[in-house]
């Protein structure tokens, strides 16, 4: 089974293998090989994989295809070596699949590589998921920032962070933002939601009733309350100055704050719901 296409080739199907330049200088390909040509790295110091991460790489993949190409290079004719991306070759061989996109790497100089990624976000017309799998390749395999990302993009940091953040969405609802069916708008709503089954129903909703983001977001503002943690800032004792700091935290963060005044010192209790919402919190905080 061919993989379906996902990534940064996607909709350059018509100019496959497509050139990536910085300055006129070729400096990868990308293009659809054989999972037979490709072998791993020797050199990869990680040998050990989550069982249950891999589990649900391997079944993202069958369901909307691998949206970050890994990348190779060309070690003899018809023979590559996997450079970044080990995981995903693995997930793709365990689901079955016989052959997956790939960027071929032409130079060993990663910042050109990273350039040229760049420059592709740029001029091709990727979907939300695939943008933000472009972006966490970016950030993971080529050592970028969100700083750089969004300097170099002429796009906010928010977005890129929220745009990485489609990628957590249920696989039935990438499906419907892949095919466009969701907006990304749509998708971001969303991301409000932390329970899988509350966003594909409400997402089958969007569809059915033809909702606004708008709408979305005032729906989900009255489920949130089941979902998330409810707000609470006032705590037995605080001062008012610190009812009124918890308030504005618990605003600003979308979060229960509490502050806890004492002799002399005090202490900010902020509470999350999980890893993902932990990460939100400290976006906002440094400014993501």
């Amino acid at each position: 089974m061919a993989v379906k296409r996902g990534g940064l080739g996607t909709n350059l199907d018509s100019l496959i293998p497509t050139s990536l330049t910085v300055a006129g200088t070729e400096v990868a390909q990308q293009n659809e090989i054989p999972l037979s040509q490709i072998s791993p790295n020797p050199k990869q110091p990680r040998q050990i994989f989550d069982e249950t991460a891999m589990a649900e790489l391997v079944t993202s993949i069958k369901s909307v295809g691998i949206l970050q190409p890994p990348v190779v290079r060309k070690v003899a004719e018809n023979k590559y070596e996997l450079i970044m991306g080990e995981r995903r070759y693995r997930a793709a061989q365990i689901a079955g699949f016989t052959s997956i996109p790939v960027i071929i790497r032409q130079t060993p100089d990663n910042e050109l590589l990273r350039e040229a990624l760049i420059e592709n976000i740029h001029r091709s017309n990727l979907n939300p998921l695939e943008e933000g799998a472009a972006y966490a390749q970016l950030l993971s395999d080529f050592g970028c920032t969100h700083d750089e990302l969004a300097a170099k993009l002429g796009r906010s940091r928010p977005l890129i962070s929220n745009t990485i953040r489609l990628l957590n969405l249920p696989d039935s609802v990438q499906r419907k933002v892949a095919s466009g069916v969701l907006s990304a708008g749509h998708a971001r709503a969303l991301l409000g939601l932390t329970d899988g089954s509350e966003i594909e129903k409400l997402a089958s909703r969007i569809v059915a009733e033809g909702l606004s983001v708008r709408a979305t977001e005032e729906i989900i503002a009255t489920l949130k309350p089941t979902t998330t943690t409810p707000k609470k800032s006032a705590v037995k004792g605080t001062s008012g100055a610190g009812l009124a700091a918890a308030e504005l935290l618990s605003d600003y963060l979308d979060t229960r704050v509490t502050v806890q005044s004492g002799k002399g010192k005090g202490k900010i209790v902020i509470e999350f719901s999980g890893s993902e919402d932990l990460q939100r919190i400290v976006d906002l905080i440094e400014g993501k």
